[in-house]
């Protein structure tokens, strides 16, 4: 897209690295949710914040290593979560980045009149800022937030776990739940294009252009962290999140969270269905176990 402004200095030209902290689903019973993410995932809430009460939801944060599943639901109605359960059903909501500077990235945004935003809030070293999600490929709200860099957290995007505003103000006691995850590692994340688009590399551009997240071949994001694809969209199907890949360090605890998902009923095919989204899992086998195979492969 052109850039009309004349203020040539206000756009960002160039792609910045840009982390994916935190996805946030939308479900219709939270307790059921928050035991199928603890108990399949083998991670923890890490926080329950009040403050989302004002929007009539309820939510939880588990963490995914130093990154973060939210899930929320509607307590009350006319909630814009509460729209799209009944619109699509469980599923995704917003995908929340961290980058360096959003408020450069948000300055360029509004000066190309690219996205809306609906919830701005600065607070210390933070700035969150949501964006409306209309005319946004992949169906998901988009919310770009940055910590700036400080003595005692030099490099936010690369410290696996770096503070969090989404988490609260107890950087002790969230930071300790993430570092018990970390055997979770967030590595992939799908988006399906709305039906009867399949221009995949168009999305990837969008988002390349609008939040400048690096983008690799044709459709594929690459976070500091992790990635994010697109894929097109399927007839019957709304746009949105398709699928979610986490990495899991040592085979006890890679078949133990295949054994329990088996046990809830939510295997598929090479994958499982869980809050209306397909989760794959890839192992890593512990250092350890992977110096035993590599010695036994060679007996």
């Amino acid at each position: 897209m052109a850039n009309t402004n004349d203020d040539k200095g206000s756009t960002l030209t160039t792609a910045s690295p840009t982390r994916l902290r935190q996805i946030a689903l939308v479900a219709e019973d939270l307790d059921r949710a928050q035991h199928l993410l603890t108990t399949v995932l083998g991670t923890e809430v890490v926080f329950v914040d009040p403050q989302v009460a004002q929007w009539g939801l309820k939510n939880f944060l588990v963490a995914i290593g130093g990154d973060l599943i939210e899930v929320v639901a509607p307590f009350k109605d006319d909630t814009t979560a509460g729209r799209l359960l009944k619109k699509r059903g469980e599923g995704g909501y917003m995908i929340i980045m961290q980058t360096l500077d959003a408020a450069a990235r948000r300055k360029d945004i509004e000066s190309r009149g690219l996205a809306r935003v609906i919830f701005s809030h600065a607070h210390d070293d933070v700035l969150c800022v949501q964006y409306h999600p209309k005319g946004i490929a992949g169906g998901m709200m988009p919310e770009l937030d940055s910590h700036a860099p400080s003595p005692t957290n030099p490099t936010p995007l690369e410290s696996a776990f770096s503070p969090w505003h989404a988490c609260g103000s107890d950087y002790h006691k969230y930071s300790s739940g993430m570092k018990r995850c970390a055997h979770l590692k967030l590595l992939n994340t799908t988006l399906r294009l709305a039906p009867g688009q399949a221009d995949v590399e168009a999305a990837a551009r969008q988002w390349e252009d609008y939040f400048g997240i690096p983008r690799e071949g044709k459709s594929q994001l690459v976070f500091t962290n992790s990635r994010l694809s697109f894929v097109p969209g399927v007839d019957g199907k709304p746009e949105g999140l398709e699928s979610i890949t986490i990495e899991v360090k040592g085979r006890r605890r890679f078949e133990g969270m295949l054994d329990v998902a088996r046990k809830e009923g939510l295997c598929g095919d090479g994958w499982i269905n869980m809050l209306g989204v397909k989760w794959y899992f890839v192992l890593q086998e512990d250092e350890d176990q992977g110096d035993r195979n590599q010695r036994g492969s060679k007996l």
